[in-house]
This record gives C-alpha cells, structure tokens and sequence, in this order.
C-alpha cells in the first residue's frame, strides 16, 4: 500500500515539474536572462533569468524594439496616432459621430483598426451613444477616447 502511495506522489511530482517546465517561460518573460537560461527550468535559473531580463533594462529594450525574443506591441504608436487625431479634430470628430458617418469617423474606425465589414455597426453604436461620448461642452479628448473604450467595451 505504501508504495502505491509513493508512486502516486511521484506521478504527481513528475506532472507538476512538467507543468513548471512550460510556466517557465511565461514565469521570467523576454529579454537577455530567458535567451541565457533558456531550456533550464529550475527556480534558481528562473530567478536569475528573471533578474537579468529586469537588469540594464534590456527587457524594456527588447520590448520597444522587438528583440531579445521579445514581441514588438503594434499598439503604441496605434494608441499615439489616435490620441494625435481626437485631440487634433475634436469638433469635426463630434459632427461626424452625431450624425453617424463622415471622414473623420471614417479614419477613426482606421486607427481603430476595425474591418471595413464592422464599421457600420461602430458608427451606429457611436452614434447612438454620442451624450455618453463628448458628455460635456469641456470635454476633453482623453475623456472622448475614455468614453469610446466605455462604449465599445460594453458590447
């Protein structure tokens, strides 16, 4: 009987080092200390991989540029451009949006990246939700943008 019981226990030890061995990865990220340590999977290399990823800011580097086995974010400049746009065209945006289609809306759904099939929905739901959009005169174009994450957000 004991050692039923300690074969269970081993079998359990063995699924939870093979489960740790693909947490690893997402345990320390990218950056210089997962490319060092890569394919050792214990808590110290963990630990020191994660520590190197943290030191010289390399992880940060590898992010803003794509290294390090690290994925570039495509919504940085995305998020940068919409920004410029809605502070840029706040009223021309709010005349397009209240009657629910125009350039400006247009080029909003662009820097939205929404499909071309889903943008008559989005002018409509837009439209239809313009008061909780520009919801005072003093609006300001970071509450817009806050506004539409609301509004899309909810479904």
């Amino acid at each position: 009987m004991k050692r039923i019981i300690a074969l269970g226990i081993a079998a359990c030890c063995v699924a939870a080092f093979a489960a740790t061995a693909d947490a690893a990865r997402s345990n320390t990220g990218c950056g210089i200390g997962t490319i060092i340590f890569e394919g050792k999977d214990g808590l110290l290399s963990q630990i020191c991989a994660a520590t190197f990823n943290g030191s010289f800011g390399n992880q940060t580097f590898g992010i803003t540029s794509g290294t390090l086995e690290c994925e570039k974010a495509p919504t940085f400049v995305s998020q940068e451009k919409l920004n410029h746009f809605v502070g840029d065209n706040m009223d021309n945006l709010a005349m397009d949006m209240s009657k629910g289609s125009g350039e400006y809306l247009t080029t909003l759904a662009v820097l939205l990246d929404v499909p071309v099939e889903e943008r008559p929905a989005l002018y409509a739901k837009l439209q239809a939700n313009f008061s909780n959009i520009y919801s005072s005169e003093d609006v300001t174009h970071i509450d817009v943008l806050n506004n539409i994450e609301m509004v899309l957000s909810a479904g």
